[in-house]
């Protein structure tokens, strides 16, 4: 049997090891190439663009998790803790914005709060014809459109936390005098703080790693930085000194929320659980937490879509929908959809290895594949471009570039969902199917890829829906003439030219509307 099972894992094995080779081989490259450039250069980023850079992306990041955090764990305490007309809608509706991406959010924004805008307009007519409202494109204005994009990552995570939380905590805290708000101050937050430091987390990472909104709202990043450097100054070598600098950023990011959530391991008895009871709210709470979740609904997802659909049937946009249109809807569907084919067939043998045989090899191989999640799009884009370059010169130019880059990027969206899957499998399911005369091949056709299904098929439609939003690396890497949905609205976009990017941004939105309900769709049972 021992013979048997290492004849059988021998090829899975020589796929995780390619694998690997393949994840680690570019960013190696990117790394050399900052490290062997000339000192001058280092010397010459310090003195003019780095720190402001750095503090640029710090101080947006840091803002941005302070917004997302009061937005996400207040609605999520709304929601979970009072029962009021609506509350099922609302507890549904809040994720919507994630369909939304945030360059799409950034041009609408950049619509609403420019210069002669709608908003300004209201705003003069109030206060007087010479007053001005803050510009979309600075800080505020960027901080804005990511918090409104983001928050639901913290919502998600608290929602989650508060709906398995045990009542009793709170209940014998009660019982000894403490008031409501220092009961939640002193036992209900503490208990929640590793999935609120989860999901500030995930907001943090997703700023860092954002080039859509930086770049149409034109404010200064180490993402847009790089970006720049690639395209306007076709300096590899400054952009991969940046690229190393934004990794080790994101990295500390990391590390720290990892700190923290070793700091806040925390163990309740399930024996004796009781879910908290909802607070039954009259027509004055109800009126309020109505308004309150309807301004952040309507800023976030509402009033954007309505101007989607909006643009999308005036004349100038009912003219773009023609054979061209077609053409990008194709690239970006069959993009989408190579790319998250070859993702779950690359993390599919990463995740199972790991699961069943977590040597220090298989374990370093995952891990190793997690390297995406410290990629931002254009690092992702530069490291393959320069591997490339140097080893592979008659593949720039084509899709194979793009779909390296995606599945580099955002293989481990797929790894979140196909390693828990196979983790909830005991393997005494496959022993058993080959004690009765089953192979290796039949064991996995009819044992595990039925079993694994669910986290299966979520694996390749997050890889689908985050790879059709995806800008800045197709930006970077697509054949001459080849445009997506993503590169319609950026272009269309930057050009200010609203009605003219509506159809194909609408068309990214209605796409991750099913795929988020089909993402969600188990925890809301579950709830």
């Amino acid at each position: 049997m021992t013979n048997l099972r290492l004849h059988a894992t021998f090829p899975l094995q020589l796929a995780v090891l390619g694998s690997a080779v393949l994840i680690l081989l570019p960013l190696g490259y990117v790394t050399g190439l900052a490290m062997s450039a000339d000192l001058a250069v280092w010397q010459r980023l310090w003195a003019t663009r780095i720190p402001e850079l750095l503090t640029n992306t710090v101080a947006l990041a840091g803002t941005v998790a302070v917004l997302t955090l009061l937005l996400g764990v207040s609605t999520a305490w709304v929601v979970t803790r009072f029962d009021f007309h609506g509350r099922r809608l609302w507890e549904a509706a809040l994720v919507l914005p994630l369909a939304m991406p945030t360059y799409v959010l950034a041009y609408v924004y950049n619509y609403l709060l420019g210069f002669g805008g709608p908003v300004e307009h209201l705003w003069q007519a109030l206060v007087g014809p010479q007053a001005r409202i803050f510009s979309p494109q600075s800080f505020w204005g960027a901080t804005l459109v990511m918090a409104l994009d983001t928050f639901p990552f913290v919502y998600l995570l608290t929602r989650s936390a508060l709906l398995s939380l045990n009542v009793s905590f709170e209940e014998v805290a009660r019982t000894c005098g403490a008031s409501r708000m220092r009961t939640m101050l002193c036992v209900t937050l503490p208990l929640l703080r590793p999935s609120i430091v989860a999901g500030t987390a995930l907001v943090i990472l997703y700023v860092v790693s954002d080039f859509g909104a930086v770049s149409l709202l034109r404010y200064q990043t180490l993402t847009y930085a790089v970006f720049q450097q690639m395209t306007g100054r076709s300096d590899n070598t400054a952009a991969s000194i940046l690229s190393i600098l934004l990794v080790v950023l994101a990295l500390v990011f990391l590390l720290t929320e990892r700190w923290f959530r070793h700091k806040s391991r925390f163990h309740q008895t399930t024996g004796r659980y009781r879910a908290p009871l909802r607070i039954e709210c009259g027509w004055i709470k109800t009126a309020a937490f109505t308004a309150y979740l309807s301004a952040i609904l309507g800023a976030a997802f509402g009033i954007p879509f309505y101007l989607l659909v909006q643009w999308s049937l005036s004349p100038e946009a009912l003219a773009i929908l023609d054979a061209r249109f077609v053409g990008f809807v194709w690239n970006s569907a069959f993009l989408s959809a190579l790319s998250a084919t070859a993702g779950v067939l690359i993390g599919l043998p990463l995740a199972y290895l790991a699961s069943r045989k977590p040597t220090w090899l298989n374990q370093g191989c995952l891990q190793a594949a997690y390297a995406g999640y410290v990629l931002p799009g254009p690092v992702a884009a530069l490291a393959v471009l320069v591997l490339c370059l140097k080893l592979m010169p008659f593949v720039y130019g084509t899709v194979v570039v793009l779909i390296v880059a995606y599945v580099l990027h955002y293989l481990p969206a797929g790894l979140q969902s196909l390693e828990p899957a196979l983790q909830q499998i005991t393997p005494n399911l496959e022993e058993a199917a080959r004690t009765l005369g089953l192979g290796v091949q039949s064991t996995w056709r009819r044992v595990t890829l039925p079993l694994i299904r669910n986290g299966f098929i979520a694996a390749w439609v997050l890889m689908f829906l985050q790879t059709m939003k995806e800008l800045p690396a197709t930006l970077l890497l697509r054949p001459v003439g080849f445009d997506t949905l993503a590169i319609r609205v950026w272009l269309e976009a930057s050009e200010e030219y609203y009605q003219l990017a509506a159809p194909s941004a609408l068309l990214i939105v209605l796409v991750g509307l099913p795929a988020l309900a089909l993402l969600l769709s188990r925890d809301w049972r579950a709830a």
